[in-house]
């Protein structure tokens, strides 16, 4: 059994991801004793860095790998040292038409990226609506944003606070595909927007639970901006950051402590029980903060899960990490790599494409035409390789792949990542004027640094339920029926959520972690 400084803490956290992380660094800058059992060896949960390749010095986001929803707030009050890359480009979405390959380029400023949509449609009106479309998304992420840090607003207090019914409509009430037909002509803008109602999630664009609006509206309210940037020195400088400030403060962390039970009559201070290589223990918590799935705490406090089996958490997603010896060349010549590369490149994500695959998926089937977006770290931060391979000029691609349930993966995963991942790769070779596996780099086993992970991987590494990022469907940003003042308390009072999977969870964000603790001091 560990022996720990005290019997008793004010605050007992399970599980060290980014999320009980930041609790812990703010109960303890307030004083509270505050102890943090992790079950891994390492803290950071799925924002962490690591060297996926046997010898190869490059220290990739192996997990979560861009950070938009992140208040600036929360790096101040915790005086972090950790810092992000602004892309110059946002994205780069390669086509061919009329048997020429072409493309669209979001960035570079303005006029560039109207003369794209030119280019590509024959005029600017789909720029003129692509703005206008964006300048409402902005002004609404202007007024959600800050509140994502107070206390949880009602339906009626945010749509107050949004002041502006037609917003509201388009995206709190009706189906997103209505707002991207309503907007957009092109097939392959439609697909552009709607992507950022995909991540993570399995919807259609008509979807009526609107799961896609829910994950469509934290893209673009991020920051107030919507911008998605790149962890200088990877999303492990993050959490180490955490980590540092945690324990600066007082704060005990443990890796290598297992969470088996928490025993809390929701009034007296809860018993933690937990397992370590030597044996089990207990630690008592006058709080408990889980930083862990809904499913996952209702497993602890042996109570029943709350979602219904047929609703349970599935994740929708491909991640595949990769490190290049050089980028590859485009069959698009008028678009340099570098900057195709530096934002986010859409394959096979044409708004009829997306809905092909998305019917395919929910028939059982791995899409034929696999949708996926990859972009390059390394472009932007060149710190997560060493010195060497900076100077060879190796590079890292990140492909995040829609549309592929966790469902289709029960059968055989190994087989259904083997076919889904060759057949996504072909759709990004469509693309380019050389095969991608000409320009993979090899490790030092002789392999070629690739990896790809299911939705099976990651509940098997991480323990995220069915393998959902999210924990769950991302909520809406505002109370509904429940949640609590802080939208991360339970049926227990002195126990918590504080996991992705809280109200206004999800991404790396540190909210669920900076709300919780907030939800303590304020007692």
């Amino acid at each position: 059994m560990t022996t720990f400084g005290r019997d008793v803490y004010d605050d007992v956290i399970v599980g060290g991801g980014h999320n009980g992380l930041v609790a812990a660094a703010y109960l303890a800058r307030a004083g509270r004793s505050v102890l943090v059992l992790e079950r891994l060896g390492n803290t950071g949960g799925a924002a962490i860095s690591s060297r996926p390749f046997v010898g190869v010095d490059a220290r990739l986001s192996r997990y979560s790998y861009l950070v938009s929803l992140l208040p600036d707030k929360i790096v101040r009050d915790l005086e972090l040292s950790f810092a992000v890359r602004r892309r110059t480009v946002s994205s780069y979405t390669p086509t061919e038409r009329d048997g020429r390959p072409g493309g669209l380029l979001v960035g570079g400023g303005e006029e560039r990226t109207r003369a794209s949509f030119a280019r590509l449609t024959g005029s600017d009106r789909e720029y003129d609506s692509w703005r206008a479309f964006y300048e409402t998304t902005g002004r609404v992420a202007r007024k959600v944003f800050p509140t994502l840090t107070e206390p949880l607003p009602t339906r009626a207090e945010l749509r107050t606070r949004i002041d502006d019914e037609a917003a509201w409509r388009m995206l709190f009430e009706e189906p997103l595909g209505q707002a991207v037909e309503r907007h957009f002509d092109d097939d392959l803008v439609r697909g552009v927007v709607l992507t950022d109602g995909l991540i993570g999630t399995f919807a259609d664009a008509h979807d009526p639970s609107l799961a896609q609006n829910r994950c469509f509206l934290y893209h673009v309210i991020g920051g107030g901006t919507g911008d998605w940037d790149v962890p200088v020195g990877g999303m492990g400088a993050l959490t180490d950051a955490l980590a540092a400030a945690a324990t600066k403060a007082g704060a005990e962390i443990a890796t290598g402590h297992e969470v088996l039970r928490i025993d809390t009559d929701g009034v007296n201070p809860a018993e933690v029980v937990f397992r370590t290589a030597t044996g089990e223990g207990r630690v008592v918590g006058r709080t408990v903060l889980v930083n862990a799935s809904p499913k996952a705490l209702a497993e602890l406090l042996g109570e029943p899960p709350a979602e219904d089996p047929a609703t349970a958490p599935e994740g929708a997603q491909l991640k595949v990490n990769m490190l290049l010896r050089r980028l590859p060349r485009l069959r698009d010549t008028a678009v340099d790599p570098r900057e195709a590369f530096g934002g986010t490149f859409h394959i096979a994500e044409g708004y009829e494409q997306l809905a092909r695959a998305y019917a395919e998926a929910a028939a059982g089937e791995l899409p034929s035409v696999p949708p996926s977006e990859i972009y390059c770290h390394s472009l932007a931060d060149p710190t997560i390789l060493g010195p060497e391979l900076v100077e060879q000029g190796y590079q890292t691609l990140t492909l995040f792949g829609l549309h592929t349930p966790a469902r289709l993966f029960g059968h055989d995963n190994q087989q259904a990542r083997e076919v889904l991942l060759t057949a996504t790769l072909a759709q990004l070779d469509a693309h380019l004027a050389e095969p991608l596996t000409d320009c993979l780099a090899f490790d030092a086993d002789g392999r070629p640094c690739i990896e790809a992970k299911t939705p099976l991987d990651l509940e098997r590494e991480l323990r995220l339920p069915g393998g959902h990022i999210f924990h769950r469907d991302l909520s809406w940003p505002h109370a509904d029926g429940g949640g609590g003042r802080w939208g991360v308390e339970t049926a227990h009072r002195n126990v918590l959520l504080c996991g992705a999977g809280a109200i206004r969870g999800g991404g790396v964000s540190g909210v669920p972690g900076h709300n919780a603790a907030m939800a303590v001091l304020g007692r």
